[in-house]
Order: C-alpha cells, then sequence, then structure tokens
C-alpha cells in the first residue's frame, strides 16, 4: 500500500531518480508518512555505479551514504541539523538538484496529480508513469512534440 491516511486525506511520497538531462531513470511510490531514508534503498539499485547522487536532507543518513560510496560514487546531499559529522558537500554540484524539481514541476500540470484523484496506489502509479512517458518524449524528441 502507497498511501496512508493523514488529516488531509491520502498521502503519498514520490520518490523519483533522474539523469543528468533530468530525464526519469526509476519511479517510486511510497506512503506519505515514510521516512524518505527508508525508502531510498529502492533508489539507490537503479544509480549508475560511480556517478553523483544529488539529494535533499531528508536522505541524509549514514547507511545512505555508505552504499553510494559502496557504489563507487559520491552522495552529495546537504547535512541534516543535527548532524555531528561533516561530509564534503559541493554547493555548485547542488544546483544541479533543480534537474528533479523541475521534472516534478512538469509533472504537476497533470491535473491528476496535482490533486491525487485516485484512491488506489496502482492507479496513482499508472497515471504517473503515463504522464513521466510524455515528459520522457517531449524532451526527448528533437521537435519537442
Amino acid at each position: 500500500m502507497a498511501s496512508s491516511e493523514a488529516r488531509g486525506g491520502l498521502t503519498t511520497k514520490i520518490h523519483a531518480l533522474v539523469d543528468g538531462r533530468g530525464l526519469p531513470i526509476h519511479l517510486h511510490l511510497s506512503e506519505g508518512l515514510a521516512s524518505d531514508c527508508r525508502e531510498a534503498e529502492e533508489l539507490l539499485d537503479a544509480v549508475p555505479k560511480g556517478s553523483t547522487f544529488l539529494a535533499d536532507k531528508a536522505y541524509d543518513s549514514d547507511a545512505i551514504r555508505a552504499a553510494i560510496e559502496a557504489q563507487g560514487g559520491f552522495a552529495n546531499i546537504p547535512a541534516r541539523r543535527n548532524r555531528t559529522k561533516s561530509f564534503a558537500f559541493s554547493r555548485f554540484l547542488n544546483r544541479y538538484r533543480s534537474l528533479i524539481e523541475r521534472f516534478f514541476g512538469k509533472l504537476k500540470h497533470a491535473r491528476g496529480l496535482a490533486t491525487r484523484y485516485d484512491k488506489r496506489a496502482d492507479n496513482f502509479l499508472a497515471q504517473f508513469l503515463m504522464a513521466k512517458a510524455l515528459v520522457s518524449r517531449v524532451f526527448c524528441s528533437p521537435s519537442g512534440v
């Protein structure tokens, strides 16, 4: 089940992995109340070996950093406020995190995704995958259509 009940209704988190061009590689749904760190394992399996992993503070954990380093990659994740140990972090590389934010922005143009009309998680995921395919097709084709 990839949706949880909260005060505002059903909640779902969408975890996405995009490449350097902003095109999606892997998508994963989780409950809205689930921790991002616990759900990151499925994303990490799809990360290419030796690549740089850009994420926000929600993905800052020792396990995620260790998994990325075991693959020969670099975890460019800002440290949480309560973190005692400091890690290498590049603000310059962090600018490229806007690729994922723009990807989600393009998907939000699909009104059903933005407002979550579907009650079942599998229907929501299917709608999300269709929107992902449309975004990928528009940005991969030479004419943009």
